[in-house]
């Protein structure tokens, strides 16, 4: 795979970016570290965590943090080979900075995150949904202070509207602060704008494809969408009148799944006949059309198996 830059950073990315949101359960520690260090030697530099994740066990406000440590340990002793994204804001325990992103919340997880993750530096440092409980000048700040002590590279935000986006780069601006570089939707070819559902926010409506993209094109601001296989729908692996496959997230997780209806197989059949007409799969043909929009540098996929990974790779212009 060619690596990708990252808009007005020296960073430079696999186009494929290996999300780890399942590590834990069900993809237990040592399966999660044989496939990060696959991935890793196969041109997959780019690694997406949070410090929420703890897979199909994770509850609203639980302590998190099971995907940090495995990818610590599956790094270590190369952890230059790897670009390592997480992410501070979704509710992982009581205490007030254990939810949102205010200043306090940044400090603490951060460092909380670089000892699970057994480094010293995080290259990408995501504010993982919108606060308004928190005053965003001082988050920035608190984020600008990271760059300068050299705890982060760079950071990003995850799940803003083009509207939200606008008014942070406007508050950077205003302040002097380091502005992000990455942008992160739910975004794939179902789903062209996204509303995500936060039990704090309620809902948040993004219009990638008509709002998110284009500013991110002018401001040179990456995208890196996740959901690019939208749960696994867009693998193929569902059929209509068919029961899930076992193992499948439908199978195990059906909460996390949008619903299996008429309307959407129509959807999907019709996407199957396309990508066979390029000569890719079904999965590999939703993932080329995520990184063939304007702006977006790679797209998260999430796996069980190597081999699920290795599909992924062969979607990658």
């Amino acid at each position: 795979m060619e690596l990708r830059s990252i808009p007005k950073t020296d960073l430079e990315v696999s186009p494929i970016c290996l999300g780890t949101m399942t590590f834990g359960t069900p993809v237990g520690e040592a399966d999660a570290i044989g496939i990060i260090q696959w991935a890793v030697d196969h041109g997959v530099n780019f690694i997406d965590t949070a410090n929420m994740y703890e897979g199909y066990a994770r509850s609203a406000g639980s302590a998190g943090g099971v995907a940090e440590e495995i990818l610590g340990k599956a790094l270590k002793g190369r952890r230059d080979e790897a670009v390592v994204a997480t992410k501070v804001g979704m509710k992982v325990g009581d205490a007030p900075e254990d939810d949102g992103t205010s200043a306090d919340a940044v400090r603490v997880h951060l460092d909380r995150s670089l000892h699970r993750l057994q480094t010293d530096y995080i290259d990408l440092y995501y504010l993982h949904r919108p606060d308004p409980g928190s005053d965003t000048a001082e988050t920035l700040g608190a984020l600008d202070e990271a760059i300068q002590q050299g705890k982060i590279r760079y950071y990003a935000v995850s799940n803003y509207s083009s509207e939200l986006l606008e008014e942070l780069l406007r508050i950077a601006g205003e302040n002097s602060l380091a502005r992000p570089v990455v942008v992160q939707p739910f975004f794939n070819l179902l789903n062209p704008e996204s509303t995500v559902e936060f039990p704090s926010l309620g809902e948040i409506t993004v219009r990638v494809e008509e709002e998110l993209l284009p500013l991110c094109e002018r401001e040179q601001i990456g995208v890196v969408p996740y959901r690019a296989l939208n749960s696994g729908v867009l693998t193929g692996k569902y059929r209509r009148d068919q029961e899930a496959p076992a193992g499948s997230r439908a199978s195990e997780k059906p909460g996390w799944l949008p619903d299996l209806t008429d309307e959407l197989f129509d959807q999907l059949e019709e996407i199957e006949q396309a990508a066979t007409a390029r000569g890719l799969s079904m999965a590999q043909y939703a993932i080329r059309w995520v990184l063939e929009q304007p702006a977006v540098v790679a797209a998260v996929v999430g796996v069980r198996r190597i081999e699920q990974l290795e599909e992924a790779i062969g979607a990658a212009p």
